[in-house]
């Protein structure tokens, strides 16, 4: 709690027991009056009273007053609560870009090469053991090192796969944060071994109170049922074949250009499937097309009435959650359209937040092409390229997402890595497979999101 706050109710708390020894001074006028069968106080009690009457106005003054600077306090407290829900689902994006640095067997700047070994290892071409050893060794460094691997991937390499190395990680997380900006504020949990469906609890109808219409009455009782919202467990995977040749004589370690490229696509793949899977043909139901999520109908491709149907979905999540908004996502055009708008003295609407801008629409703190790259109502704004814009009648319209994100659950297993050597091995090829299992869900409460779609949002540069 903050400390203005906590002076100000412990002063609010003492004015109180001072009217209370008030109250009570005055009480006790009265009860001499009657103890003596009085009807009338005297002068001097009359005047006594009057006096204590008048102090205890002025506390109940001093009191209201009290009240109304804690109320105000309070209030901003909430307000600065509900921007941290949103700010943290903008960390679980950031932390996924941390940048791990460690003295491990496979680094960036080193000689050895994860893929390297393992193709050696592989076709049974490890002559001296060396790339057997490392691989050993870098597994033991991932046993011990699961801190560092948190968001990145999980220890589970046993059997047939390998983790990949931890700046390869943290080099997928770059790529994961431009591929995945939506997925990124969802909140995160390792998927459960063993499983190809994740059966999330749910409240169908609640319990009940009611007014007890008298002592001994009936008492409100209304049980409990539930039910489960279905998450399947999905696969994700891309494959490379190379020359053997390409591997072991190159200068170029390939270790980033293969990882790199297979795993930034499958960031982006997975953030198109958590944003519009269709869950059908092997896709997880994504946020758009959750069967209850709200929506928002914007008629005219103007600021007002873009910036006024935010405002109604923002309304909507409040009446229906009860809870506030977390996030929009947007497309970067939207975004850039927002910014280009200039009000009638030619001023722009959307202005950096470090100016400190007043009476703005909204405020940028970068100029992004995705990810996290200001506010509006308060909200952060994610980009996300991966946002369809070839939807309504013109087939050139976008979507706007307003959601209470933390209430959407992401599942990932670890990014894996196999090699198979005899695929190819009459022309030495190598094989080489990305691959990893997500689940995920929109439907423990399809009311935290609002999609706003409509004429309103046509190809701005069209």
């Amino acid at each position: 709690m903050d400390e203005r706050l906590k002076r100000l109710i412990a002063k609010r708390e003492a004015a109180q027991k001072e009217r209370e020894q008030l109250l009570a001074q005055r009480k006790a006028i009265v009860e001499v009056a009657e103890d003596e069968a009085r009807e009338d106080l005297s002068e001097e009690e009359d005047t006594e009273f009057r006096g204590l009457t008048a102090k205890i106005k002025d506390k109940d003054g001093e009191i209201a007053r009290f009240d109304e600077r804690i109320s105000e306090l309070s209030e901003e407290a909430e307000r600065e609560a509900n921007i941290t829900d949103g700010a943290r689902a903008v960390q679980r994006a950031r932390r996924r870009a941390e940048v791990v640095s460690e003295e491990a067997t496979y680094r960036q700047d080193g000689r050895a090469s994860y893929f390297r070994d393992i193709v050696s290892v592989g076709l049974n071409m490890d002559g001296d053991g060396g790339a057997r050893q490392r691989l050993d060794r870098h597994a033991q460094e991932v046993k011990e090192a699961k801190g560092e691997y948190r968001d990145l991937t999980r220890t589970d390499g046993e059997g047939g796969f390998f983790v990949p190395p931890a700046w390869l990680m943290s080099q997928w997380v770059e790529l994961a944060r431009a591929g995945r900006p939506t997925a990124n504020v969802v909140p995160g949990e390792p998927l459960p071994p063993g499983t190809d469906s994740i059966n999330v609890p749910k409240v169908a109808t609640g319990t009940s109170t009611a007014i007890q219409t008298a002592d001994n009455a009936a008492v409100s009782e209304t049980d409990l049922t539930d039910t489960s919202v279905p998450a399947p467990v999905r696969t994700i995977a891309g494959q490379q074949d190379i020359a053997v040749q390409l591997l072991e004589q190159s200068p170029v370690s390939f270790d980033q250009v293969i990882f790199g490229d297979l795993v930034g696509d499958y960031a982006t793949k997975l953030d198109q499937g958590v944003l519009s899977g269709t869950g059908s043909n092997g896709q997880v139901v994504g946020i758009r097309n959750t069967a209850g999520i709200g929506t928002v109908a914007v008629a005219a491709a103007t600021v007002a009435a873009i910036y006024g149907g935010i405002a109604q979905a923002t309304s909507q999540i409040n009446t229906s959650r009860f809870r506030p908004a977390t996030v929009i996502v947007m497309h970067p055009r939207r975004w850039s359209w927002l910014l280009g708008q200039l009000d009638s003295n030619d001023r722009p609407l959307v202005v950096p937040g470090a100016q400190a801008p007043q009476n703005s629409l909204a405020s940028f703190g970068s100029l992004g092409a995705e990810g996290v790259v200001g506010t509006l109502l308060g909200l952060p704004v994610v980009l996300d390229a991966s946002i369809p814009t070839t939807l309504g009648t013109e087939s050139n319209e976008d979507v706007i997402l307003v959601m209470k994100a933390d209430d959407l659950r992401l599942w990932e297993s670890g990014i894996r890595t196999r090699v198979y050597p005899s695929v190819g091995s009459g022309t030495l090829t190598v094989r080489l497979q990305v691959y990893g299992y997500l689940a995920f869900t929109a439907g423990r409460y399809p009311q935290s999101v609002v999609e706003l779609t409509g004429a309103g949002l046509v190809d701005p540069y069209a």
